[in-house]
């Protein structure tokens, strides 16, 4: 990485996520920069779908993290956000908005370990997710 290349953490939302949804991700996001480095650039783009294509795998998905062979290409990552009413009629708000940010920090757990050159591995995602968000839970009473 060169010292001209791009750093942080951005969210992009597109029309038709849920008002709710964007607000919880973009809080979220913003703890996150105050609480841990980005040192290359990572958007995570929040879908209106139900699920996405993994584009490898071509399974349907929650979420997905693209890891670029080449380093000075940004990484960025897909949350599927489709299901949000029916996650909140089932769970509740917090846990359907917990769901979530859930997945980014899932994701992001696997950002770490591109950027550190690790392998990605599903039990360091799903401990760095739940480190992420027994953080941040401490932060605040709701998402």
């Amino acid at each position: 990485m060169t010292d001209s290349a791009r750093t942080g953490l951005r969210i992009k939302s597109e029309p038709g996520v849920h008002p709710e949804v964007r607000r919880a991700c973009l809080e979220f996001a913003k703890w996150l920069r105050k609480e841990f480095e980005f040192p290359k650039r990572v958007v995570v783009y929040l879908k209106n779908d139900y699920q996405i294509k993994n584009r490898f795998t071509k399974e349907l998905v929650s979420a997905t993290f693209l890891a670029p062979f080449d380093k000075s290409v940004e990484p960025y990552i897909r949350i599927a956000t489709g299901d949000y009413m029916e996650l909140l009629a089932e769970n509740g708000q917090d846990d359907a908005l917990a769901a979530i940010l859930g997945s980014i920090a899932h994701e992001l757990g696997h950002y770490y370990q591109w950027v550190d050159d690790l392998e990605l591995d599903e039990e360091g995602a799903i401990n760095n997710s739940e480190y992420m968000l027994d953080l941040y839970a401490q932060t605040r009473d709701h998402p």
